[in-house]
């Protein structure tokens, strides 16, 4: 990556300058490389000499014009500038951008690959909803976030492993039973006074008629009431598991494991963990219960591991399941979580690390509500009563393509409002689509040069047509591919490549646009080398968002119908 090569430039000055002056350059800080927020700046910038000025007992401005008359003898750069009291602007020979051209062509799918995980085994835990009633908005942005991340760490170099937890123990199972058991009596006759802590929806209706209709309902003959809520809880359990699986593959995420909460408990690993906390003085008794020494971790208080019931709480189970992960080899694990779990993070590191693993190992991202906008007034939805729109609902109304980019439209630390008529709008103004329509523009501009017996030839092309400066911030922008896969890869961001997506669509249609009114624009004009270097560019293009796309999970189609523009 072109951003790291002048990193490495900077970094070898420095290394002579620390050696004249009998400095430690491996102590001193990292090298910063960005882009600048507009082409004036450069293509690439630094702030180094405001960062190491003080150990070489220099001025920043002093350091930044030492540095820069280094580094403007490279042949890589064009100028080397120092603006602002001592940052450093870096411009690139076009020739050098337009290169990275070649590059893409010849790389096409893996364009963008990168190696930062070296091959760790990774585990990326998420969606794991209760298998109590269907998926919510609120789960597919959690669900859509986990998938885009798992994609984007594999193209980072890691091995990822996506697992869904599934939550088949306790008391929420057992109140699913008694729903639909319940809901069974009134629709054979009886008179129900159903609790406010059951399940509400009108699911629970549905799955107790088809086990009435069915002959499973032949099995419940003969058995006790509490056998038949248990075995009510199992049936209707696994059913909407089943319905949670359809809607995630309509949405086109496959989880690689489901890994069950009951398993824990049948295996032990439960009470052994706890056993290990006691061993290791994390663990004391009071008021007939069990308790965790949270508080010795950040906590706001102690957590009980097993109520005086005697029954474990969710947290024990928790804690198993993470030392679990790591049993099976998992190098790093990341949870993402609702908003609502803010609270079990602190507990949850910090009984790993009384457990001797490193809380560092463990990213927990927490995913933001959603506010579904339709005509323009916030949808009012409750979990309670289960009046809520459903992820499958959603998907069926918008498209799997416009529900992934509007999920991952905003960063998942904010709140988003998924406006539901702009998703499903055919135009310009929706991103989803005006992103897939450049791909399928490029896509007819070639399809069109086919027809007028132009054969592209990609190895034969003489960069020198591309001489507009719409053209040199395009190449400029596809060599910053790389560079955003591994931000949004570091900072487990996928987010960062769906505003990265839409600035090159734009760039891109914008250019496509200036055709209409300028010959120098038009890609299937003039002589035979212009064509084939615009060519080249668009397929450079292509290749980029196609990769993109893919990596958000969307589709990139080679035709669409055409919208309002």
């Amino acid at each position: 990556m072109m951003r790291e090569k002048i990193a490495g430039y900077v970094k070898d000055v420095i290394s002579k300058m620390a050696e004249k002056k009998a400095l430690d350059a491996s102590l001193l800080p990292s090298v910063l490389v960005e882009k600048p927020k507009t082409p004036e700046y450069g293509d690439y910038s630094s702030n180094v000499a405001f960062v190491l000025a003080s150990s070489f007992g220099m001025k920043p401005y002093e350091l930044a014009h030492t540095l820069a008359k280094e580094l403007s003898a490279r042949q890589e750069f064009k100028k080397v500038e120092v603006a602002g009291g001592g940052f450093i602007n870096f411009f690139l020979k076009k020739e050098l951008i337009f290169d990275i051209l070649g590059e893409i062509i010849a790389k096409g799918d893996s364009y963008g690959n990168l190696d930062i995980g070296k091959g760790k085994k990774l585990q990326v835990e998420f969606v794991s909803a209760n298998p109590t009633g269907p998926l919510h908005v609120g789960h597919g942005r959690n669900a859509v976030f986990g998938d885009a991340l798992a994609r984007l760490l594999k193209k980072a170099g890691y091995e990822v492993v996506k697992e869904y937890y599934l939550n088949d123990a306790g008391n929420q199972m057992r109140t699913l039973g008694k729903s639909v058991y319940l809901r069974m009596l009134e629709l054979s006759g009886s008179i129900v006074d159903f609790p406010a802590d059951c399940y509400q929806g009108h699911y629970i209706v549905d799955i107790a008629r088809e086990i009435l209709l069915s002959k499973e309902h032949h099995k419940l003959d003969g058995l006790s009431e509490g056998e038949i809520i248990d075995w009510c809880g199992r049936y209707a359990g696994e059913k909407i598991l089943g319905e949670i699986k359809d809607d995630l593959a309509k949405c086109g995420i496959v989880f690689d494991s489901y890994y069950s909460e009951k398993s824990l408990y049948k295996s032990g690993a439960v009470q052994h963990t706890i056993d290990l906390l006691r061993k290791k003085g994390f663990v004391y008794e009071a008021d007939g219960a069990l308790w965790f020494k949270s508080t010795e971790f950040g906590d706001e208080k102690d957590r009980v591991l097993v109520k005086s019931s005697g029954e474990y709480t969710y947290f024990a189970s928790d804690i198993a399941y993470h030392v679990n992960k790591f049993e099976r080899g998992f190098t790093r694990v990341i949870d993402i979580w609702g908003a609502d779990h803010a609270g079990h993070v602190t507990r949850i590191k910090g009984a790993m690390k009384a457990l001797g693993y490193n809380p560092d190992n463990i990213d927990i991202i927490l995913i933001q509500l959603v506010n579904l906008i339709r005509g323009g007034e916030v949808v009012s939805m409750s979990t309670r009563r289960a009046t809520y729109e459903t992820f499958g609902q959603l998907l069926d109304d918008v498209g799997k393509d416009a529900c992934r980019y509007f999920y991952l439209s905003r960063s998942c630390n904010a709140q988003l409002d998924f406006d539901i008529e702009l998703a499903k709008r055919e135009g310009p103004e929706n991103p989803a689509y005006y992103i897939q329509y450049a791909h399928a523009r490029i896509s007819s501009i070639f399809k069109k040069a086919s027809e007028q017996g132009i054969i592209f030839n990609p190895n034969q092309v003489d960069l020198r047509y591309l001489s507009l400066e719409e053209e040199y911030g395009m190449a400029r922008l596809l060599a910053e591919y790389p560079n955003v896969i591994h931000d949004a890869a570091c900072k487990l961001e996928p987010h960062k490549v769906s505003f990265y997506l839409l600035e090159l669509a734009r760039m891109f249609q914008n250019y496509y646009t200036k055709a209409k009114t300028s010959k120098e624009y038009m890609v299937l004009y003039g002589e035979e080398g212009r064509v084939q270097a615009k060519l080249y560019l668009l397929k450079s293009i292509q290749i980029v968002l196609k990769n993109g796309l893919e990596l958000l999970g969307i589709d990139a189609p080679e035709r669409m119908e055409r919208g309002e523009e």
